[in-house]
Formats: C-alpha cells, structure tokens, sequence
C-alpha cells in the first residue's frame, strides 16, 4: 500500500506534467458506447485527494453521459516538450457556489459570459484513478500513477 508521501509525490509528478498545458480532451462514454471528447480549461490543480476540476453548463450532454457513465478521461499533450498525459477516472456533477468561486479564473469568461452569474454553471469533479504518461525524459515507455484506493475500486 502507497503511503501518504507516496501519494504526495505522485500528485507532485502529474502536477508537474501537465502544470503548463491548461487545456486536456475530456472523454465520456454516450448510452450506445460510442466516445466524445470536448476540449476543457482544468481550474485549479490537483488536489490532495487526486481531483480535478472542470466548469461546465449543468445541461450540457456531457454531464448527461456522465450520469449514465462515470467513467471518464482527460488527456493533456505538450508535443514541443514531449509530453503526453492520459488521465482516467470518474467524474460527477457538482454544484458548490462556495467552490464555483474558489476556482473562478476571469478566461472562463470566454465559455460562461455571464461569469458565476449562469444560471446553467456547474462544475465537473473527476476523481483520478490512474495516470498514464510518456515523456522525453522515460522516452515513450509509459509511465503509470495509480490513485486507485479501496474506496475507488
């Protein structure tokens, strides 16, 4: 079993991967199985706990297929520095002001006009399970970072 320091430098790694790449293709998976990606902007970092977060509109059809499907992935790619994260996990609605606030950041303004002020705003929490990247320094074998514990199983 992982440590806390484990999982501390861990979270410090893929922190570290994907730091300067703010937007990732985020992945669901629709009722007939078929798979959609949509370009998003991470807010905030990871945290302690091995999540990331997304704004989205609520009544969107992503936040549909994940009701039906939690299951979800985010990759990240920096081909200038030869890096390229995939990220897998799963993913819920949340709708906390308190934290909507918390991780407002004024470039959002682009997809939510009307800012924290839309009606329709939520937010997406996904809760990593596993890591899988490749970069110039461990050539292009992968690298894997697993967040699974026995309460993500």
């Amino acid at each position: 079993m992982a440590t806390s320091t484990d999982r501390d430098q861990q979270i410090q790694k893929l922190h570290e991967l994907i730091k300067n790449i703010d937007y990732g293709m985020f992945t669901t998976v629709d009722d007939d199985g078929s798979l959609h990606s949509y370009p998003m902007s991470k807010s905030g970092e990871i945290n302690s706990e091995a999540t990331l977060w997304f704004f989205t509109y609520a009544g969107s059809h992503k936040v549909t297929e994940i009701e039906h499907y939690k299951q979800v992935n985010i990759s990240f790619s920096s081909p200038e520095q030869q890096r390229y994260v995939s990220i897998s996990g799963s993913a819920e609605l949340v709708k906390d002001r308190n934290k909507m606030r918390e991780l407002w950041k004024p470039e959002l303004q682009t997809w939510f006009p009307k800012g924290l002020d839309e009606p329709d705003i939520a937010l997406l929490k996904v809760n990593i399970n596993q890591v899988n990247y490749w970069d110039s320094i461990s050539s292009f074998k992968p690298q894997t970072i697993s967040f699974l514990t026995p309460s993500r199983l």
